[in-house]
């Protein structure tokens, strides 16, 4: 891998093209290149969430699924090939659990804000959909592996309880949603 990456600028995209890992060449604004693209930008915005302070094994958590995303990046880059293996999958079900149990039951909906770390968080999950979203339109016109869809999925999922986790961390609390409709009824009440 050393030697792969010694010149950046190939300028072999001047033309509106891209290489993939199997060596093909698909024009930039192909499903493939979409959906590895939101991966990337999801990846990224990890990142910067990772600049925040937060709890260890929420970093932790947060570090490996970078990892994760880079396999999934990868996998949708070579057709045909698997890079996301199943614990990945099966790493996001247990935190969503663990997370989850930590939290109070949803009463209402909540607003994607709070901390500067869960409304990031926020910013992910809705990056994560989009990726999600971009791989379901590449499924839909070429074979790929249900795992990327899938781990896409958890993670929006998991993002979200982790975003109702990160407001919590100096005893704050979600912001929630204030319904007019749901006013005027407990109004009734």
């Amino acid at each position: 891998m050393g030697n792969r990456l010694t010149q950046i600028a190939t300028r072999t995209g001047d033309d509106g093209s891209t290489g993939l890992g199997d060596n093909t060449r698909v024009p930039k604004d192909h499903l493939r290149v979409h959906a590895m693209g939101d991966v990337d930008e999801l990846n990224s915005s990890i990142g910067l969430l990772l600049c925040e302070p937060m709890p260890d094994a929420v970093r932790e958590l947060l570090v490996d699924v970078q990892h994760q995303l880079f396999n999934l990046g990868g996998e949708l880059s070579m057709p045909g090939f698997t890079l996301l293996k199943p614990d990945a999958l099966l790493q996001l079900d247990n935190a969503l659990a663990t997370h989850n149990a930590t939290l109070p039951r949803l009463a209402e909906f909540i607003l994607p804000a709070g901390t500067r770390a869960a409304s990031h968080a926020h910013v992910c999950r809705t990056v994560a959909r989009r990726a999600e979203r971009a791989v379901v339109a590449l499924g839909q016109g070429e074979s790929i592996n249900a795992a990327p869809r899938q781990y896409l999925n958890r993670l929006s999922d998991l993002l979200f309880v982790l975003a109702r986790v990160l407001n919590r961390v100096d005893g704050g609390d979600d912001v929630y949603w204030k319904s007019e409709r749901m006013a005027r009824a407990q109004a009734q009440d």
